[in-house]
């Protein structure tokens, strides 16, 4: 085993949750995630869960009611922090900048780029230390995440399609050059050449033809949502799947908001999603 840190575990469903601290040569110091492992020896497919703004590891693994249906799938949940966080660390008084808003980007600005490189991270220190530590097979992983997370998930997906085998997400923020949002987290992670943005926006990268990889793609989004037409914008991701040739399904959910009731609702759609496409690579 690597250099791991389990600070809690806990039997659920027959399976077994940790919350694990470990080093990230990525973000220059400690980082956390949560780990759920089914019942059995393994290897055992895995889907990587990346949260939205403001969240820790522990908001989905507390809030979404994943791991009956993960466990009946024989399906390992990873969720890791939103951002580096410590004393040390580059921050913001807003919520929607600094730790807690990594944006899954590597930042190439000071203050940020000493330690908010999430999108190195999640696709080599945390993949790195989950499959050291844990019955996790490297050749199945999916990516899934909510918001500023499913932002994350759609567009690390596209940009590394050789690592992950099937992506969805909830209510992400699909155009975040076009957003209030993605503007300010740009700015401040990227500098103002916006040109560097395209490759963190999940439409642009649609419509470019990056999706194919993918045989489909699932999306849920609340009809409810306050955040819909000012910061999420799907019917871009819509345009930008007709034009690139992706098999997008992007279903509306009457009614529902922002929040983890709705990923409550239709999580284990998600989760049967990418088990079935696991399961046949």
């Amino acid at each position: 085993m690597s250099d791991i840190e389990i600070t809690e575990t806990h039997k659920v469903h027959g399976g077994t949750l940790s919350f694990v601290r470990h080093a990230s040569a990525a973000t220059g110091g400690h980082m956390t995630f949560s780990i759920f492992v089914p019942e059995g020896e393994g290897p055992f497919p895995t889907l990587y869960w990346l949260s939205g703004l403001t969240c820790s590891a522990s908001n989905f693994t507390e809030k979404a009611g994943a791991y009956q249906k993960a466990a009946a799938l024989k399906l390992i949940v990873v969720a890791p922090d939103t951002s580096p966080r410590g004393d040390g660390v580059a921050n913001d008084e807003a919520y929607d900048l600094g730790q807690g808003a990594g944006f899954y980007v590597d930042a190439t600005q000071a203050p940020w780029k000493a330690h908010f490189r999430m999108e190195t991270y999640v696709t080599a220190d945390l993949l790195a230390v989950v499959e050291a530590n844990f019955p996790a097979d490297p050749a199945r992983r999916g990516v899934s995440g909510h918001s500023m997370g499913g932002h994350g998930a759609l567009t690390i997906a596209m940009n590394h399609a050789h690592l992950f085998h099937s992506v969805s997400a909830f209510a992400p923020i699909s155009a975040p050059s076009r957003c209030p949002w993605g503007q300010k987290a740009f700015g401040a992670y990227l500098g103002s050449d916006h040109a560097v943005w395209e490759r963190h926006d999940a439409s642009l990268l649609m419509a470019a033809g990056a999706a194919k990889p993918y045989d489909a793609i699932l999306v849920d989004q609340g009809t409810a949502d306050t955040f819909l037409e000012s910061q999420l914008m799907p019917s871009l991701l819509e345009q930008a799947a007709a034009a690139g040739g992706a098999n997008l399904t992007l279903r509306y959910q009457d009614g529902y908001d922002h929040s983890y009731y709705f990923i409550q609702s239709f999580i284990d759609d998600h989760l049967a999603f990418h088990a079935e496409r696991l399961a046949r690579v």
